[in-house]
């Protein structure tokens, strides 16, 4: 039987890789688990070392320009959500041979501006041509930084009564990457509106500013989580789970843009189970709540209230449709199974 697409679920994780990550060293302050986006070294001196990985992105369909912002940012939102931004890069290429030369170029000099601006030095890696590499996934890439170990936010710390908090909206990069790679089926079955304003998403996926920004509120945020496979369903469920921690989710109160739905329909997608990158899962001391969305305002990033902490681990709940339902945690995200079956029906 086929492997499903996308990341493993947690039973495989839990069955295969936790527990058989090597030799355990007594510097691991926070080591690979599940629903957390970093691991976490001390270096002593009350200074440590966050690391986190992920696949690097060439999608012919997208663009070259395309490519690299997400090869970079997707691994900047799991750091930002430390409270800090990637400080250093190493990264490793498989390159499909028909890649050609002039086209690599431009894929790294993007690599390179969009590292640049962000603060991120790249310290080596790897790169080659490989042999029947077709996938969209080009390598994979490591991303670190150096931080005061007491300042460092996981996404484990969430505590009983805090409020969570989402900014922007859901399924953004998802939506927005269906909309660039099928631009003509869209407009013609949806409206060049529809299409403009979600592939206008694109480059709104970053969640590092609004990070950065509410960790300088003083004891405000307690956890954070980057929205990525399963949505934003998902990412609170694992923010809950590895902080040992129950919620309740106000299903109608997640933001989604009424061309997001329209497109999302076409799909036949739920906007709230699929990638949701450019989204921050934050989880808030209730008394900090309107600090925090306020400073937000003030840099044009919206912030929404759409649930509640609660103390048991058992109870993780969605309030739908006027009745309150177990969270069920979606191992499979369908954006994978909609974009390839979108691509075989020769969508254009």
């Amino acid at each position: 039987m086929a492997n499903k697409l996308g990341k493993i679920d947690s039973s495989a994780f839990q069955s295969i890789i936790a527990g058989r990550c090597g030799y355990m060293r007594t510097d691991l302050v926070a080591p690979a688990s599940f629903g957390v986006d970093v691991a976490v070294v001390d270096l002593g001196n009350g200074i440590s070392m966050a690391l986190t990985s992920d696949p690097l992105s060439l999608i012919p369909s997208l663009g070259l320009r395309e490519s690299a912002w997400l090869s970079v940012h997707i691994l900047a939102n799991d750091m930002a959500t430390t409270g800090f931004a990637p400080q250093y890069a190493q990264m490793v290429l498989n390159l499909p041979p028909s890649l050609s030369l002039d086209d690599f170029s431009t894929y790294w000099r993007y690599i390179h501006e969009f590292c640049s601006e962000i603060g991120i030095t790249i310290t080596g890696g790897h790169t080659g041509f490989i042999e029947g590499q077709n996938s969209t996934i080009a390598g994979g890439a490591t991303f670190i930084t150096i931080a005061p170990t007491q300042q460092i936010i996981l996404s484990s710390g969430a505590q009983e009564g805090d409020v969570i908090l989402m900014t922007k909206t859901a399924a953004m990069v998802s939506t927005a990457i269906l909309a660039l790679s099928f631009p003509q089926t869209i407009r013609e079955r949806l409206g060049n509106e529809v299409y403009h304003q979600v592939s206008d998403l694109f480059y709104q996926t970053s969640s590092l500013r609004e990070a950065l920004v509410a960790r300088q509120i003083p004891q405000a945020i307690t956890a954070m989580h980057d929205v990525t496979e399963g949505g934003i369903l998902g990412a609170v469920y694992e923010l809950a789970s590895a902080s040992n921690k129950g919620c309740r989710i106000y299903y109608d109160a997640i933001p989604v843009l009424p061309a997001q739905r329209e497109l999302c329909k076409l799909f036949h997608l739920d906007p709230t189970r699929i990638i949701g990158a450019g989204s921050m899962l934050m989880t808030c001391r209730p008394h900090k709540v309107q600090e925090v969305i306020d400073a937000l305002d003030q840099v044009n990033i919206r912030c929404t209230i759409i649930g509640e902490i609660l103390p048991d681990p058992q109870e993780k709940l969605l309030l739908q449709d006027n009745q309150l339902q177990p969270l069920i945690y979606q191992e499979t995200d369908p954006y994978w199974a909609a974009f390839f079956h979108a691509f075989t029906q020769g969508w254009k």
